[in-house]
């Protein structure tokens, strides 16, 4: 039987009189790379903050790993924060840090691993993120967009999380350089056993790395499966998303 890692249920999302969601349900199953699509200002973003924690619903319940996250004690709380990472669509690398720096600090602050050992670590994190280590001693500023995404994903990393959240990983980066990161989230998602949580508006990221998409629409998760069901649905967001050359050269 499938583990569900995150379940949502009846969330709803409110700032001030504007609802952004409304009896939200959504499951994420262990091992699987959801992408979650949906018009501009749907809350995709909003809704993976929800489920880290970041934002409190005004409503609804949000269990991640089997445990209701509001009803956790802080270092029950803090032990389940540990069994996930997330990468912001910016990646928020410390500027001031070297590579290598930023991967050390989630290893500085949550282990007690000895100097050598999380440093050969976080180069080996850095090699799994498929930078070379000659980029382990440089600041972001001295990076590519595509080695600071990796560079992201390399700290994402360092903690071994089952869990991963990717908020627009590939936003801004030109096709080619895009097209070789979403094969590296696939392949460490294969590779690691991960499990995905996706936000994305990219066509050619939901075929190379979605297992199942999830489109919010109308305050909820509208529909939910794999890509080439979601793109024959009837309906007009749907249909104008996939409906251009590059969504029909996706689902083709």
């Amino acid at each position: 039987m499938s583990e569900t890692i995150v379940e949502v249920r009846g969330l709803k999302t409110q700032f001030g009189n504007h609802v952004v969601h409304e009896n939200l349900d959504f499951n994420l199953i262990k091992g699987e790379t959801v992408g979650v699509i949906g018009p501009s200002g749907c809350g995709k973003s909003v809704l993976l903050s929800e489920i880290v924690g970041l934002l409190t619903p005004a409503k609804g319940k949000i269990k991640v790993f089997g445990e209701t996250l509001s009803e956790l004690s802080s270092g029950e709380r803090q032990a389940i924060e540990r069994r996930w990472s997330v990468m912001f669509q910016d990646g928020a690398l410390f500027s001031n840090l070297t590579v290598r720096e930023n991967v050390l600090v989630p290893l500085k602050e949550h282990t007690n691993l000895s100097a050598g050992f999380m440093h050969e670590l976080a180069d080996l994190k850095i090699s799994l993120a498929g930078l070379p280590l000659s980029a382990a001693d440089k600041r972001p500023s001295e990076l590519s967009g595509g080695m600071r995404k990796r560079a992201a994903m390399a700290r994402s990393l360092a903690l071994d999380p089952e869990l991963l959240f990717l908020d627009e990983p590939t936003a801004g980066l030109d096709p080619i350089t895009a097209g070789r990161f979403d094969a590296l989230v696939r392949d460490l998602s294969r590779l690691l056993g991960l499990t995905v949580f996706l936000v994305t508006h990219d066509l050619d990221t939901l075929k190379a790395t979605c297992d199942r998409i999830a489109v919010l629409g109308d305050k909820r998760v509208k529909y939910i499966g794999p890509l080439e069901e979601i793109a024959r649905i009837d309906d007009p967001w749907i249909e104008e998303y996939f409906g251009g050359p590059r969504g029909r050269s996706v689902v083709d």
